[in-house]
């Protein structure tokens, strides 16, 4: 009787196997893929395996779940979002939020903001909304003034940058890449990471716990309810999921449910 049970709990299981359904999401490596490494188990109770697609970059990812290539991805902010459908007639939406990535100031060349000399060079993401993002943050740093009429700023709407700073604009995946040729360089998180930077110990200056920019699972406007969706919607807002990133990354990522 209990091989028996061995048997039939043993083909129960290969047949979940067998017919789950598969769930394949576009995200950037860190931490966005590893978070969802992290509630494959979930998935796969749900009756669904996930394939997690990784990406360095924003755009592709979008494009590909437009095109439904992906059922959905993860590895943005709803501001980046809009811009994004705004610009390339995309109907892309958002389902949840995940967690909050505190964009940070970082450098090989200082230690201290205050040791930041005049005509120093800065790089920050090209992108508009991360720009913006990236000007707000070196405004309350302390090191320029915006104009606050702006929604999505640019160097150009600096009013006051009393070190005449030099603003060095390039790909947000690149600007990590810069550290040895800039003195200071404001980077998004996910990238930081890639690159051995501790957002929590080596940022000169970080986002509050405050920041709007909640990083979202995004899906093709029409796919918002689906089984695939709602699956991994609850997967993405678990306790396991929010565990995981407390405990993985120590306060320098963070839930945002």
């Amino acid at each position: 009787m209990k091989k028996l049970f061995t048997s039939l709990v043993a083909v129960l299981c290969l047949s979940t196997s067998l017919f789950a359904e598969k769930i394949v999401v576009g995200a950037t490596p860190v931490p966005h893929a590893e978070i969802l490494e992290a509630v494959k188990g979930e998935l796969k109770s749900k009756g669904f395996d996930l394939e997690v697609k990784e990406f360095n970059d924003y755009v592709i990812p979008n494009l590909a779940t437009q095109d439904e290539d992906l059922d959905a991805n993860f590895f943005q902010h709803i501001q980046y979002l809009d811009e994004f459908n705004k610009n390339k007639g995309t109907n892309l939406v958002k389902t949840v939020g995940v967690h909050i990535e505190p964009m940070g100031i970082y450098s090989k060349k200082i230690k201290n903001l205050n040791d930041l000399p005049n005509k120093a060079k800065v790089s920050l993401p090209n992108d508009p909304t991360n720009e913006s993002r990236a000007l707000d943050l070196l405004e309350n740093a302390g090191l320029i003034k915006l104009d606050k009429s702006v929604k999505l700023k640019t160097p150009l709407d600096i009013i006051e940058n009393p070190k005449n700073l030099e603003f060095i604009e390039v790909e947000a995946a690149s600007v990590p890449r810069t550290l040895d040729d800039v003195t200071i360089a404001v980077i998004n998180t996910n990238f930081a990471f890639n690159a051995g930077l501790n957002p929590s110990k080596d940022a000169l200056a970080i986002e509050g716990k405050d920041s709007p920019y909640v990083n979202i699972v995004v899906v093709k406007q029409g796919n918002e309810n689906s089984p695939k969706t709602k699956a991994l919607n609850e997967a993405l807002t678990s306790q396991k999921a929010k565990d995981f990133i407390e405990k993985k990354y120590s306060g320098a990522i963070i839930p945002a449910f």
